[in-house]
């Protein structure tokens, strides 16, 4: 990846002090360059589940042809996805002070993106049976975005005798446009991947430039004289273009264009009363364009309270320097998860693919979404106590927290029961997902010296989740490979936590050497950890300073999605790669890769983070610096787990819209790259 950024802030002054005006921008480029790694590589995986099962004794060379397998190297040598984003954001405020006590302030911003990701798999490619080879295939996806935001707010301050009172007003209006294309591009005259890019590029432009009006889709197979053109406006339907002189002999493009908007009115009130008690309320009004004008608006109040303890006078000890109580609740809104326009039946016409022969079947049109008028916003209702202490000026300190979210109305796609006038729907699940825990943090400055100083904290949180009062089965956790279509490794269920593991029980191999195992059911295992921890400590001598953060998580369970597709006794009884517990164990070739508790594995990790060192130079006055610091610091410097997998810390998010449900998946890892470890040697100096 290569980036350059540019920014610039200016702030001033005027009438007095009374007005103040903030301008920020910044500009960026972003060149990025990626490997054939997803999350949605076919039974076959992507780059790394090639590598995973490569025959070792094939030679690492791009020009080798296993014939019916395909060659990683052979990959890596004639695939390249380029993305180019050139982004700008613009920040503006002015800020008035009608008097000591009332503020006013008006909030602009402006993001805009415009982003090109050119990916090309050329002629010379071999192993695949999707007419790649001497012919090539490619995409261009485009992707234009902006971001409007307006905030206004008003704030009045006002300090009484014995207590102060804040309160904050305001309107905040948002809207989100994306626009743009999906080309897909066979038959290149050229192998040089550079030159694919442009040619599918440049052909697309052609083709777009002589169309008239308005467009869903276009495409001309290699067979075709005319482009046909999909049209959903005025009316729906295909006419014919004559075809430009293009490069690609095959070429389908689809064009999208979609906005959103958020408007929000909220109001806040902060008093506090003797420097000891605490209260705080808010309300929201927020309403999106993703839901049906009887729905459009959620409201979402809050309220907390603190009481500073160690303020009483019957809180004598000087060695008490914090001792705060707080408790808390509300109600807070999302409608992230339902996408745009989800609420209303809404056409398009289909996705269409490029066959082996370079051919194209002009796609029909295909609901999208639904009348769905009674969506709306998912809320999550949370409150909780907790106590902060601290013990000779805040030499020991820390918090014990209780909290308790329940989260009703969760947005969700699911498939539709068969037979049903429609495939699936969006629907706010009728259930709640619950989340209970405590949280505890300590800290405490060890030593406190003139020349030495070292300090510590560590915080744990103890989780429990759990789908309730839920009634229905809804089958997630998508696995793949070969000869798992369909499969899963989850369900939704009623009594149970998200992401909870619905398997086979292995019970190894019988005399035939197929698994031992009944249907599946619940195995009492989930994605989720129960406990997260953090431990971190920072010293200093003299000029010298060194901090390290460890983090774990426990109590969780990983799905070996990539051991299920590639390391198993069939893989190795067709010429593939295998680790070395498939050998000996009794397992036939020929025996089916069933979804199990075999490839069920506890994920349990701890990881350094992060750990630096530092040196500050000292100076003299006469050589024209205020300071320079010198610095070391590395990130995942190492992973102690019994998870045989790359990484247990598993965030693979497959592309598309293949996934069971359109649930996302949590603790299956297929081909997951690992995180990498990363140093960073810093130079800072001010003058």
């Amino acid at each position: 990846m290569e980036r350059v950024t540019g920014r610039a802030n200016w702030t001033h002054r005027f009438l007095d002090d009374k007005l103040t005006v903030n301008v920020q921008a910044t500009v960026s480029r972003i060149n990025d360059e990626a490997p054939l790694v997803t999350g949605s590589g076919g039974f076959r995986g992507d780059l790394l589940g090639m590598a995973y099962s490569a025959n070792p004794t094939w030679p690492n060379n791009p020009n080798f042809d296993p014939e019916s397998l395909p060659n990683p190297a052979n990959i890596l040598e004639n695939y390249q996805s380029l993305t180019n984003t050139n982004r700008l954001l613009l920040n503006g405020s002015v800020e008035y002070k009608f008097n000591s006590e009332l503020t006013g302030k008006v909030n602009l911003g402006y993001d805009a993106s415009e982003s090109t990701r050119k990916s090309m798999i050329s002629a010379n490619t071999f192993g695949f049976t999707t007419g790649i080879a001497g012919n090539g295939r490619g995409s261009v996806n485009d992707l234009n975005a902006k971001n409007n935001l307006l905030e206004a707010t008003l704030n009045y301050k006002k300090e009484f005798e014995n207590s102060n009172l804040d309160v904050l007003v305001g309107y905040s209006f948002q809207d989100f446009q994306r626009d743009g294309r999906n080309v897909i591009g066979w038959g290149f005259g050229t192998t040089d991947l550079d030159g694919m890019g442009d040619s599918l590029e440049n052909s697309a432009n052609e083709i777009e430039g002589v169309i008239d009006g308005s467009y869903q889709q276009y495409g001309i197979g290699s067979s075709d004289t005319e482009v046909f053109v999909n049209r959903l406006f005025p009316e729906v339907a295909t006419t014919n273009v004559a075809a430009p002189n293009t490069t690609v002999s095959s070429i389908f493009g689809d064009t999208f264009d979609n906005s959103d908007e958020l408007q929000s009115f909220f109001g806040r009130v902060n008093y506090s009363l003797s420097n000891k008690y605490l209260f705080t309320a808010t309300l929201r009004a927020d309403g999106s364009s993703r839901f049906g004008s009887d729905n459009q608006y959620g409201y979402f109040p809050s309220g907390a309270f603190a009481w500073k303890l160690n303020e009483e006078d019957f809180i004598s000890s000087e060695n008490i320097s914090t001792l705060k109580l707080r408790v808390s609740a509300g109600i807070t809104g999302n409608q992230e998860g339902l996408g745009y326009g989800n609420f209303v039946n809404r056409t398009r016409y289909a996705g269409a693919a490029i066959a082996n022969d370079g051919s194209i079947t002009i796609p029909g049109t295909n609901a999208v979404a639904f009348a769905e008028p009674a969506l709306k916003w998912e809320e999550t209702f949370s409150y909780g106590a907790g106590l902060d202490f601290g013990f000779n000026n805040d030499r020991l300190s820390g918090s014990v927290d209780y909290y308790r979210k329940e989260t009703s109305d969760f947005l969700l796609q699911i498939q539709a029961a068969q037979p049903s006038p429609q495939p699936f729907f969006f629907t706010n699940l009728d259930g709640t997902i619950l989340n209970e825990g405590v949280e505890f943090a300590i800290a405490y400055d060890i030593v406190q010296g003139d020349d030495f100083n070292w300090n510590a904290s560590f915080n744990t949180s103890f989780n429990t989740n759990e789908l309730q009062d839920f009634d229905g089965l809804i089958q997630a956790g998508t696995i793949r490979g070969q000869g798992l279509s369909g499969a899963y490794a989850q369900i939704l269920a009623g009594g149970y936590p998200l992401f909870s593991y619905y398997l086979r029980e292995f019970e190894g191999f019988d005399a035939n050497g197929q698994p031992i195992g009944d249907n599946q059911t619940f195995v009492g295992k989930d994605a989720i950890p129960d406990i997260n921890a953090g431990f971190s400590t920072n010293m200093s001598y003299k000029n010298w300073d060194f901090s390290a953060y460890f983090t774990g998580q426990f109590d969780f369970h990983v799905y070996n999605n990539t051991k299920n597709a590639f390391f198993t006794a069939g893989s190795i009884a067709g010429g593939r790669n295998v680790t070395q517990d498939v050998i000996g164990n009794g397992e036939s070739g020929a025996a089916a890769a069933s979804v199990s508790t075999r490839f069920l594995e506890k994920g349990d990790f701890i990881r350094l983070q992060n750990a630096s060192i530092g040196y500050n130079v000292p100076l003299k006055d006469q050589i024209g610096f205020k300071s320079i610091r010198f610095s070391l610091t590395g990130q995942n410097l190492f992973l102690i787990t019994d998870y045989s997998g790359l990484d247990p810390e598993v965030s693979v998010q497959p592309a598309g819209g293949d996934l069971l449900n359109s649930l996302p998946t949590a603790g299956i890892d297929w081909t997951g790259f690992p995180k990498p470890r990363t140093f960073t040697l810093g130079i800072n100096a001010t003058f």
